[in-house]
């Protein structure tokens, strides 16, 4: 059994942590201030991603993306990781819920969005359907050739530099499944930013990812055609699926990058450091703090290199994923709560960026599925196993 990983994907975590250091570092403390990414940056950053063959580094080659795998892709968003969410969405893969896209919709939305032409959200959450997406308010009433859209989304991820979102409502009671029980019919659709009816507005200020920014949308009578319908009417859980796995394997290698960072800060703090005459490192107090930094971090690790692996072959289940998740998030925050500790007063202080690690470390437990809901997903998988 080989744990290592390949000379490519060597090559694609050097050549990633290049990236970072030279275009996206530097302007941390910029975004951190500002809270915000200036458009011409975004379009410098997202040119040179492009140039380096790192953005849509997860979509097909026929399509113009870098046909990586989803081990690659990991290797690759951990070293993203290492900087903040504003500019790291900015490289960062589209989602695979646009493999999904049919006729027109390729060259429409998918093709543009894999060349950088233009950029997606994602539209699921609401003020009354968070991890209960049986509750979503948003519906989408059948006319014609048409749809028409109200309701309200919100914390919805850079919708207000999105160019379309990637839309959930309900379009139908609640049906009875006797497999998994009870699912809302919900259908996902494909809406411009600009289409009568949809307007953005600015969403709530937040302690994490400052310049990455969340949105709350309404839809008033917005009309789209039925051939925006991503996938099958009724069936936006399985268009949904495609892109819940791939995005927790993202979060959790992100994860893995930000954890890589602060421990990197806590061990030179704890080699420089000197107080009672000798490195602070030396003492059991420190040192076994960075021992289990480490092993958490080496354990999420491998559960996330793992799912990616079995992803590649076709053989990961939503268990995988959630366990990735899970544990990746929870080590981060584990080890970037130590990390202060360490570094004390220091820690805290906007001088270094580990403040900023550890505060954007905590949304990690909560989007993409809480990790209640991760343990909630693993515990039914095994509970069904044996007929439970």
């Amino acid at each position: 059994m080989d744990f290592g990983l390949s000379d490519e994907q060597g090559m694609i975590a050097e050549v990633t942590r290049a990236f970072v250091d030279a275009e996206l570092a530097p302007h941390e403390a910029e975004v951190e201030r500002t809270g915000r990414v200036r458009p011409e940056l975004t379009a410098k950053i997202r040119s040179r991603a492009l140039e380096a063959g790192l953005y849509a580094a997860n979509m097909p080659e026929e399509l113009g993306g870098g046909g990586l795998g989803s081990l690659d892709v990991a290797v690759m968003e951990r070293q993203l990781g290492r900087t903040s969410m504003a500019l790291q969405y900015i490289v960062a893969r589209p989602s695979n819920i646009l493999r999904a896209c049919v006729g027109d919709q390729v060259d429409t939305w998918l093709v543009p969005t894999v060349r950088g032409e233009r950029v997606e959200c994602l539209a699921m959450s609401e003020p009354d359907a968070g991890s209960d997406l049986r509750g979503m308010r948003c519906r989408a009433v059948r006319d014609g050739d048409e749809y028409v859209i109200r309701g309200t989304k919100h914390f919805i991820s850079h919708a207000d530099v999105a160019d379309y979102v990637i839309l959930f409502a309900a379009t139908g009671e609640e049906e009875e499944d006797t497999r998994r029980g009870r699912r809302s019919r919900i259908t996902a659709f494909l809406v411009d930013h600009g289409t009568p009816g949809f307007e953005v507005a600015d969403g709530y200020g937040s302690v994490s990812h400052r310049g990455y920014n969340n949105a709350v949308l309404h839809f008033d009578g917005c009309r789209v055609p039925a051939a925006n319908v991503l996938g099958e009417e009724h069936k936006g859980f399985e268009v949904a699926t495609t892109w819940l796995g791939s995005t927790r394997l993202q979060v959790a290698a992100t994860c893995l990058g930000r954890a890589d960072r602060a421990i990197e800060i806590a061990t030179r703090w704890a080699t420089d450091r000197r107080q009672f005459g000798q490195q602070i490192g030396r003492f059991q107090g420190v040192s076994f703090k960075l021992a289990d930094m480490a092993t958490r971090l080496a354990s999420a690790e491998l559960l996330t290199y793992r799912a990616a692996w079995l992803d590649d072959e076709g053989r990961m289940t939503d268990a995988d994923a959630a366990m990735a998740k899970l544990v990746a998030s929870e080590m981060l925050a584990f080890v970037t709560d130590e990390a202060v500790q360490i570094l004390g007063g220091m820690g805290l202080m906007d001088e270094l960026p580990l403040e900023r690690l550890w505060r954007d470390a905590r949304v990690e437990r909560i989007w993409d599925g809480t990790s209640e809901i991760q343990r909630h997903i693993i515990s039914r998988t095994m509970l069904r196993a044996v007929g439970g």
